[in-house]
Formats: C-alpha cells, structure tokens, sequence
C-alpha cells in the first residue's frame, strides 16, 4: 500500500509525474523490481501556509489556499512573528478602532465557494473576541478601540475557509495588544481661578484651558443649565454666551483623547465676574468727525480730546487708538491728540476699496483697581488734490483713406491722468472743425472722426492739436489741469479702379430664336493696368431670369414670349476685389422680338449711346459744441446782469 506522506503537498504545475522504484523479495527468491508512475493533475485545491495553519494541521487535500498576516502603514504594530500556534500579531492599545490588524489573502488559483456558486468568505469559529473579521478577510480592531491597560491583552482568533468543493482550511491568529507607549490625557493645573470685569461682552474670551496629550479635545461638563459659558473644542478657549453681571461660576472641562475617549482628564476652573465703578471718564468732543487732504503732512492733529475724570483724580487717563488695521497704521495717539501718521494717498486702489474714509474709536481709560474706560468715535474723511497734469499718448500718428466716410473712426487719443479716478478726462480739439480740420473729437472717449470731406492730392496729413483736461480730481471744481497734444493724421490715396466701359448705355434689338442660349451683345470694358481680371454681374432687370451673363457676354435664354417685350438690364464690372471695391454700372436696354413677329429685314445691332448727367449730392451738418469755459463765462455774466438790473430797479424804487 502506497500513501502520501503527510506535510506533503502536490503541484501538478512544477511536477506532473512522480516514477517510484518499489523493490520485494521473498526468502530464499530474488528481489523483484517495479516501477510505479504516479501522474498528478491540476484541480480546485486549497492551500493554507504553514504560519497561518494550526499546528501544522491541515484539512483537506493540497492546491490552492489562504494566507496572512498584512498590517498597513501607520498603524503602530512594532513587529510580527510566528508561532506554533498561528501568527502572531503584536499592537499597540492606542491603535484607532477598526483599524486593518490582518488579512487573509486569496491564492491565484481555485476558488471558494459555497453551495449556489457564490463566494464564501472566511469566518470566525470562535465569538468571544471583541476583534472583528470582515467578509473580505480583514480583522479589524474593536470599534470603541482598545481598553488602555497596564497590561498586556491577548485575544485568539480561530478562522476556517471552504471551498466548493468541500476542501476547508484553518488557522489560528493571535493578537497582542502591547500597553500603550503614548502620553495619556493630563491638565497641567486641575483648579484655578480667573477674575473677569462684569462689562465683559457675549463671545469675548475669558480664559483658556490646556492640557497634554495627543488628539486632545475640550468640554464643559457642568453647569449646563444656565449656559454662561462654551468652549472651543479645539483651541480650549471659553467665552462668555451674554454679558456678564458680577456673579461666581465653577466650571468643569473635561479633556478628552479623540480617538481613545477613555483617556481623559478633568479640570474644575473658578470664574468671578467683578463689579466696576460705572463712572467711566467723560470727553469732548464725544464723537470726531473731521475732513482733510490727501496732502496732509504726517503729525498733523486733526483732533484734541478734552476728557475729565468723575473721581477726581488727574494725570491717570490713558489714550489708545482701536480700529481696523488700516485706520491703525495711518493715524496715532500722541496724549489726548489725534495725528496724522503716514501720508494719505487719496489716487490709490487702497483708499479706493475704504471709500476715502478711516473709522477708529479712541479709548480712553482711568486707571485704578477697576479701569473705567470711554470710547470716542473717529471718521476721518480724505478728499482729493489735484495734484498730476494729465500725459499725452506715446505716438499718436493714425492713417485714414482719403474716401472715408463721414462719421468714420479714426482713432482714440487715450491720454493718462495719475489723479483719481484715473483718467478721467476731457478731450477737445483746438482750431474747431473746419476745412483744413476736417475732423472732431469725442469728448469723452478721445476718438477722432472724419466730419469733411479728404484730398490727399491738397494734404498729404492733417496736424491736429488735442486738449486733454482733467476733471473730477479735485474738491475744488475750477482746479483742473490741462496739456496740449500733437496729433498726425496721415491721408491714404486710393487710385481710381473703377473700370471704364464704352459705350456705358446700349439699346440693342434681338429677334428670339429656337433652341439653345442666344448671345446678345460684348460688352467693351477695359480696368486699370495692374488691375485683376474684370468681373461682372447682373445687378438688376433679371428677375425672371432670362439673360445670362458669361464673361463679358450676354446671353438671352428663354424663347416663351408671344409678343416683343422691352428689358433693361443693370450690369456692374469691377476689377480689383479687395476693400474698397470701385464698379461701373453698365445700361443695356434689349427689346426683344418673337421668331412669329414679323421683324425689319436688317441683322445688325443697333447701339445707341445715352448721354448722363452727373448728379452732385451734398450733406451739410452744423454742430455748436461750446467749450466749458464758455458755459461757465456765460452763467457768470448772467448773474451779474440780473444783479445790476436788480440794483437798479431798487434805486428807482426808492426815489
């Protein structure tokens, strides 16, 4: 009788085919020899490693299994090790609840399955274990985490895995859990005692709480009803939740890890709130409110306070300054007076997103047991300075055809203006428009636009001279500042394109014939030497459709009239196509006679030249744009004009 010899293990994948040599011999007879093949073939197998397996105790037959452990980074497992019982896993007790402690992997080969073809999952022979084993083969820590105690904690885990075919595997898994190395939750100082003003405001910070550990949080324990105080969770700050009147409260906070809430610590800490002498000291002004320059010098006052204390006592008031940060760095305190720190720029983006004013409160405080304090309201308003001419453009030269429509853009004179707002300017053109300045000028945007006629054969460029004046830059409207602008407008020629066609008017007479298109007449046009080659197009009198044009030639197509009918036809020729594109008009008057219709003998053309008219259109359009000044001398002489007839109307009264 052959068997296999146990702890072996078959892989038809490395050896198929094992030859044993087998030997007998009876007394007093020869030795027999015999060769035995035995063939190994693959199948569903299961496979458990030697680590994972109990004591070497293996169920079932060979193939493919299960393995262990696996522990992820950063769990704080120090090492791991083998036994004769199963694996052994070593933690630390402040690992964090259901962290992955081991795995039980699958091999490539074979499959676990239960009755019904799903998969079966590894599960756990024994309960008494607060570890838990996931269907995908994880054993997790226990939810709350482990307990931290002193000494060390072993649970044992009794895992077994079947497959389909009734092959099971099963080991032993023992977890250390090793006393935690970590600092425990601790409070520096258990009890202390804090003193706050009864004036205190809701959500101001009374004290702060402090306690070592990792992943420390803070709680108030008690007194819950009423709630005076809260405490950040994080920061250990308590605050006030309304204002405090002079009382006494004993709080206890608990500290607390995180992650291990059983680790904790607690801290009874003793709030007084103290009653204040009410008699804060008494200021004049009670609120500034004052305007200045932005080119105000720095340690210029803007205000003094006249502040007097109802107790009596002198030379114990002390001034402080609170406000935003960019109140703070552009005003101080100097005694009781309010200076001036930096300069104020009133043309930057700065003072802008403020809206040009600064808000602080100026903090006056008694000294004594109790300080009393009183707060005096400061809004400082900066106002603007005309400080900056305005600067002309870099290079303003333009170019314009000389057929420019009226109204056409030019181009924009975009002055600068440091001032604020920026840029905020007036444009005007110096010398008004005229023959020789054919142009105007926006004048608030700066664009140049052509409003006369263009010759560049008279002016090859126009010299024009632009007014930039600022305006809005100052409290003071009549301070504005001014500069002169050179600008060239350069006139582009355009050569005369249009074709020239002979004769521009023709009256001719066809008789319609049978069958295909009919030519009519060539037209005789000739372009400019470095012109392309001429186009042209019907541009009107061919709404049915019975002319063609091909080239230079007309056809006539249809032959459905029954009576001679008269056509004029509208033929444009243009040669170069770029913009602008310069055509003639070609009149071609056909009349056209039915085959049926008896017609003169003659087979000439006919071609009769028409003589035209030139027909000049022109558009005047008058502007008055009076200048500001002008408004202004206006409205002043006005004033005086009613005064002086005022003054003598009175006279006349009195006499």
């Amino acid at each position: 009788q052959v068997t296999l010899r146990a702890g072996a293990e078959l892989d038809a994948h490395r050896v198929n085919q094992y030859t044993l040599t087998l030997r007998a011999a009876c007394p007093g007879e020869e030795e027999v020899e015999e060769r035995l093949f035995v063939q190994v073939t693959a199948g569903h197998v299961l496979r458990c490693d030697a680590p994972f397996t109990s004591t070497g105790r293996r169920q079932g037959v060979g193939g493919a299994g299960w393995r262990g452990p696996w522990v992820p980074a950063g769990t704080g497992v120090p090492r791991l090790c083998c036994a004769a019982g199963g694996d052994v896993v070593r933690v630390s007790a402040d690992v964090a609840p259901r962290t992955p402690l081991y795995v039980v992997l699958p091999q490539p080969l074979g499959g676990l399955m239960v009755s019904g073809g799903c998969p079966e999952v590894p599960q756990l022979r024994n309960q008494d274990t607060p570890l838990m084993l996931t269907h995908r083969g994880l054993v997790l820590a226990p939810a709350g985490g482990f307990n931290p105690s002193k000494d060390t904690q072993t649970f044992r885990l009794e895992i077994e895995v079947m497959d389909r075919h009734g092959h099971n595997c099963s080991g032993v898994v023992t977890v250390e859990v090793l006393p935690s190395q970590r600092p425990s939750v601790t409070f520096h100082e258990p009890q202390w005692a804090v003193t706050v003003p009864e004036d205190t405001s809701p959500l101001e910070v009374v004290t702060q709480v402090h306690a070592s550990g990792d992943n420390v949080r803070y709680a108030i324990l008690a007194p819950m009803v009423p709630m005076l105080f809260t405490i950040d969770e994080v920061t250990g700050e308590i605050r006030s939740t309304r204002r405090l009147e002079v009382a006494h409260a004993r709080l206890l906070v608990r500290a607390y890890n995180t992650l291990h809430p059983a680790d904790h610590a607690t801290a009874m800490i003793n709030i007084t709130v103290q009653g204040m002498d009410r008699q804060a000291p008494s200021c004049v002004p009670a609120i500034s409110v004052s305007q200045v320059p932005e080119t105000v010098s720095p340690g210029t006052t803007l205000v003094t306070l006249r502040c007097t204390d109802p107790t009596g006592a002198k030379d114990c008031l002390h001034y402080g300054l609170e406000g935003p940060p960019a109140s703070l760095s552009r005003f101080r305190m100097e005694g009781p007076r309010l200076q001036v720190n930096t300069t104020l720029d009133y043309d930057s983006e700065a003072m802008a997103a403020v809206g040009f004013q600064f808000t602080a409160t100026i903090m006056v405080t008694a000294g004594g047991q109790s300080p009393r304090s009183t707060r005096v309201p400061v809004l400082v308003t900066v106002t603007p300075v005309n400080e900056f001419t305005p600067a002309c453009p870099n290079g303003a030269d333009f170019t314009v055809l000389e057929t420019a429509a009226f109204g056409s853009t030019v181009g924009r004179v975009a002055g600068s203006d440091r001032d604020y707002p920026p840029d905020s300017l007036e444009y005007s053109l110096e010398g008004g428009t005229g023959p020789t300045q054919p142009f105007s000028i926006d004048t608030r945007t700066g664009d140049i636009r052509v409003v006369g006629p263009l010759d560049s054969q008279q002016y090859k460029h126009y010299r024009l001279t632009v007014r930039l004046t600022d305006t809005l830059n100052d409290l003071d409207p009549a301070k504005r500042w001014s500069r002169l602008c050179d600008v060239v407008v350069h006139l582009q020629a355009v050569p005369n394109q249009a074709p020239v066609c002979t004769p521009e008017v023709q009256e001719l007479w066809i008789t319609a014939r049978l069958g295909s298109r009919q030519p009519v007449t060539h037209l005789a046009c000739q372009g400019s030497p470095d012109s392309a080659a001429l186009a042209y197009a019907i541009a009107g009198g061919n709404e049915d459709g019975r002319f063609w044009l091909e080239g230079n030639t007309l056809f006539y197509l249809l032959n459905d009239l029954s009576e001679p009918r008269t056509f004029v036809l509208l033929v444009e020729v243009w040669g170069d196509p770029s913009a602008p594109r310069r055509s003639t008009v070609v009149a071609l008057v056909v009349h056209v006679t039915p085959q049926t219709t008896p017609v003169p003998p003659s087979t000439t053309t006919r071609h009769t030249t028409l003589q035209k008219e030139l027909l000049v259109i022109t558009r005047t359009e008058a502007a008055w744009l009076p200048p500001a000044w002008f408004v202004t001398v206006l409205t002043v002489s006005s004033a005086l004009l009613l005064a002086a007839l005022g003054c003598v109307a009175r006279s006349l009264l009195c006499r």
